[in-house]
């Protein structure tokens, strides 16, 4: 009789093979109710969370403003490629154990030949083993749960905290010595919206960032405006739900078909990104911006299968108005009439557009604060990114006018410039997450040095007393003479 094999079964031998977490060792502080909040109960704040109980760093929590787990992250609601953009073969939140990565959770469910024919992971492959991950180590999100101000309180934050319960909110507050931020694309910043499309309604116009009903658009005529991989994915969603036809506009002559993040993404060029010089950081962001993001060649080959996709390079839009309950608007001189309008126009980085940081978004540097470009290279939208320090910290703009904002890392897109992209995706999970968990760590520990110093100190209990081998201690008078 052949003995089943639990799916699990490498993961829970690694767990038993690495032994249990260590205790939490950060001394309690009066008022204090969280060591560490992660902002975003997504891939990041599972991931940070794991790795700081592996750090025997407490009192942690987690909170994400989705009203349940199948509507918190992207992969199940904001995200629409078939594959992740990114190689199945990269280091993800399995913190270095590879019984916890995907290969090992989609193999044990698939067969390793299953495993080796995909290319990339399928995005509902990801969605089931995060989901998995969550549960199988027993990582707590508070859903329902959305920061709306934090507030410097001395050494310490006091987080503003709304929280809905079935069909209850209530407003709380509570303490944090220490914030991540691995709140998403958006997160040190909003969705850009070209002017031209500001004055459209809700109902004629949408971001990729929301929610759209595609299911709505079949029959109508789609407009998307972009020529990333977003708004590729956007048109292939709306022509797959049966809209009539779907035009994109690209600014760009061409797409851009040239991945420059490639060229750095080798260990060595990766893995000290940081410690580049600014100029040398700042030309990278720059030649990105110039090159553009490329959508994969699948996302692309998604949308020209189908005859009712037109493509519009070089173009942009100038006008839009409503008439006839349509959008109406004229591009390079061609008019044209549509019944929705998607933006796949990417974000906006800057941390005065976020409300929980009105508190000290002013005393953030930024790159603009810190480093002038020689004539010609300036570029405002970079300029608004926040310059982080090692451990992707917030660092202010004047010394000593908000020494606070150092305990809030940024683990999201706002660390292009200082870090590369992506940050708060897979391909940063390796290098990032190690280098903030040490620097909580570090933090931590230094803030009650007093305390450790005297547990370091204090009485220790012997393990045994002198009976133990007071029978075998040398006597030279009681010695055998030969």
């Amino acid at each position: 009789m052949t003995q089943s094999i639990h799916p699990d079964q490498q993961a829970l031998d690694t767990l038993r093979l690495i032994g249990p977490a260590p205790d939490n060792w950060v001394p309690p502080r009066d008022g204090i109710d969280h060591n560490v909040v992660i902002v975003g109960g997504g891939q990041s704040g599972a991931a940070f969370a794991f790795a700081l109980r592996r750090a025997g760093i407490g009192q942690v929590s987690v909170i994400d403003a989705a009203a349940d787990e199948a509507h918190a992250g992207v992969w199940l609601n904001r995200a629409r490629m078939n594959k992740l953009r990114t190689p199945k073969t990269l280091v993800g939140p399995e913190a270095g154990l590879p019984g916890l990565s995907f290969q090992a959770w989609y193999e044990a469910r698939f067969g390793a030949d299953s495993y080796a024919e995909i290319d990339r992971i399928p995005r509902t492959r990801w969605a089931e083993y995060l989901a998995w991950y969550r549960h199988f180590l027993d990582i707590p999100i508070r859903y329902g749960t959305r920061v709306t101000l934090i507030e410097p309180a001395g050494e310490h934050f006091r987080l503003h905290l709304e929280i809905r319960e079935g069909g209850t909110l209530r407003n709380v507050v509570e303490t944090a010595r220490k914030i991540v931020l691995g709140n998403g694309v958006a997160g040190n910043g909003a969705p850009f919206v070209p002017a031209v499309l500001k004055s459209l309604p809700p109902s004629h116009l949408a971001h990729t960032a929301d929610a759209i009903d595609f299911a709505a658009l079949r029959g109508k005529s789609v407009a998307v405006i972009g020529g990333a991989a977003s708004a590729f994915d956007a048109a292939a969603t709306a022509l797959e739900a049966g809209a009539a036809n779907v035009h994109l506009f690209a600014r760009r002559e061409r797409i851009a078909a040239v991945p420059v993040t490639r060229a750095r993404a080798y260990p060595g060029a990766y893995d000290n990104y940081f410690h580049r010089p600014d100029a040398i950081r700042w030309a990278q962001a720059r030649r990105f911006r110039r090159s553009g993001s490329t959508p994969p060649i699948d996302a692309v080959e998604r949308v020209t299968r189908f005859a009712n996709f037109h493509l519009h390079p070089g173009v942009s839009w100038t006008d839009a108005r409503i008439r006839n309950d349509r959008v109406e608007t004229n591009v390079a001189g061609e008019p044209f009439a549509f019944d929705f309008v998607i933006a796949g126009t990417g974000y906006a980085v800057d941390p005065a557009l976020r409300p929980e940081l009105a508190h000290f978004a002013a005393h953030i540097r930024l790159w603009r604060d810190h480093y002038v470009a020689a004539a010609g290279e300036n570029d405002d939208a970079l300029g608004a990114h926040p310059y982080l320090g090692a451990a992707l910290e917030y660092l202010e703009k004047s010394e000593g006018d908000a020494p606070y904002v150092k305990h809030i890392h940024v683990y999201n897109p706002g660390a292009f410039v200082s870090f590369g992209l992506p940050v708060g995706d897979v391909p940063s999970m390796k290098r990032d997450i190690p280098a903030v968990i040490q620097r909580i760590s570090r933090d931590l520990f230094l803030a009650d040095l007093p305390a450790h110093e005297a547990r370091i100190n204090g009485d220790i209990a012997a393990d045994f007393d002198e009976s133990l081998y007071a029978h075998s201690v040398w006597q030279h008078d009681k010695a055998d003479v030969a």
